[in-house]
């Protein structure tokens, strides 16, 4: 949202974004734009304009999670151990992923459509915020070379998605991801 816009335009989009927290909070990434848009008490075409695609949606219901990831990411570089720096740091994505279902789909890659990964913003500011935590820990011979961030947001975005029916989703997702988490560090 443009800080050029409107006062009137920037009030329709708090409040349609208001709205669209609540729903996506209830149903999922799938919520309905239509529902929203009724929610709201504005037309499909007025959210549609603000939020062109579902992913843009999410993204922008997603921003306050990312940004508070992004400051976690700031905080816990140069301290202490890296790769315990890096994997608190990664646990609290895939905590974040597990509370907020929609939000895994919101960081999920797909290079076939138009919105590939190199224009799904939570994802990049993910990945810019967690190099200096992965090149530290790189260094260090903590982390095997040749890994990158978002390998370990799809590791675990597909890990969210794989325990998402499963009785304790959030237990699981963080049993996998430690499981696999030695499967990609490097021998000690």
């Amino acid at each position: 949202m443009s800080t050029g816009q409107r006062a009137d335009a920037r009030r329709n989009y708090a409040h349609i974004l208001s709205i669209a927290e609540h729903e996506v909070a209830a149903r999922g990434a799938g919520a309905s734009l239509e529902q929203i848009a009724r929610t709201a008490g504005v037309g499909s075409a007025t959210v549609r304009r603000h939020f062109p695609t579902r992913r843009a949606l999410l993204e922008a219901v997603s921003r306050k999670r990312i940004d508070a990831l992004c400051v976690r990411a700031e905080e816990l570089t140069g301290r202490g151990d890296s790769r315990d720096a890096l994997l608190e740091w990664l646990n609290g994505v895939v905590a974040y992923c597990v509370s907020a279902r929609w939000l895994a789909v919101a960081l999920a890659y797909d290079s076939t459509g138009s919105d590939s990964v190199h224009e799904n913003t939570c994802a990049t500011s993910l990945e810019d915020a967690g190099q200096p935590l992965l090149r530290a820990a790189v260094a260090d011979g903590a982390v095997a070379a040749g890994i990158g961030v978002g390998d370990f947001i799809t590791l675990a975005v597909g890990i969210v998605l794989a325990t998402e029916h499963h009785p304790a989703p959030d237990a699981e997702a963080s049993r996998l991801f430690q499981l696999a988490v030695v499967g990609l560090s490097p021998p000690r």
